[in-house]
């Protein structure tokens, strides 16, 4: 693999930061604040270039652009996803409609940032993906109705199966079932999960609490409380 200068990227102090980005200023200003972070960044300008990077190089973290020659970013997303691979993936758009936002979040995507950004608002971007990638191992295993959440092993079950949730999937979930009986607006959910409060993302929290109602199926906790938000029954009332 080769980035836009013709030179390997390297792995840095915190790992590699894969940059799938067609525009060369975008992705060298992406490089020059990922690096000053501690990032080592591997910069893939093609939608096939960038694919097969991801498989090999496995990054801490994709930051990936919508609109790209030969495959689109929403095409790598599914791709990876339908593989198994679970890696952080920040979706660069220069598309402000919801719908566009809302498709790369359900392909799997952890968050979006829309063009143009500051790069340091980026890099916290990432940070904040990192973060809720890693596992809390003083954390208890939680229980709720029927579905079990170990937040050191990054599991979860529903009626005994596992279910292979994202990264923001899995978060949201152990915020719901850390307090349950709590009822969380939309903006404490994205604050917390998230990192960020954003009015524009409350969708966001809808569009994922949709996808673990379709994963976890019948043994979903997660009730919606009208005008409010959302919360999961706490078992010993």
């Amino acid at each position: 693999m080769s980035d836009s200068k013709g030179t390997k990227g390297t792995r840095g102090a915190k790992g590699l930061v894969l940059v799938v980005e067609d525009e060369r200023h975008i992705a060298e200003l992406q490089r020059l604040y990922l690096a000053r972070e501690g990032f080592g960044v591997q910069i893939e300008s093609d939608g096939e270039a960038g694919l097969a990077a991801a498989r090999q190089l496995r990054p801490v973290a994709i930051v990936l652009d919508i609109g790209l020659p030969t495959m689109d970013g929403d095409e790598i997303c599914r791709r990876l996803r339908e593989e198994g691979d679970w890696t952080p993936i920040l979706l660069v758009t220069a598309r402000d409609e919801e719908t566009d936002r809302v498709l790369g979040l359900e392909l799997g995507a952890d968050d979006y940032i829309t063009k143009p950004f500051s790069p340091r608002e980026l890099v916290a971007r990432v940070r904040t993906i990192l973060r809720r990638t890693s596992g809390r191992p003083e954390e208890p295993v939680r229980t709720v109705g029927r579905v079990t959440l170990d937040a050191a092993r990054r599991t979860v079950r529903a009626d005994g199966r596992p279910v292979e949730l994202t990264t923001t999937e899995f978060n949201l979930l152990n915020s719901l079932l850390s307090q349950p009986g709590r009822v969380y607006s939309r903006d404490e959910l994205l604050a917390q999960v998230w990192g960020y409060p954003d009015q524009r993302g409350t969708r966001v929290v809808d569009v994922y609490i949709s996808q673990l109602r379709s994963k976890l199926g019948d043994a979903c906790p997660i009730r919606t409380v009208r005008g409010v938000g959302y919360s999961v029954p706490d078992p010993s009332a």
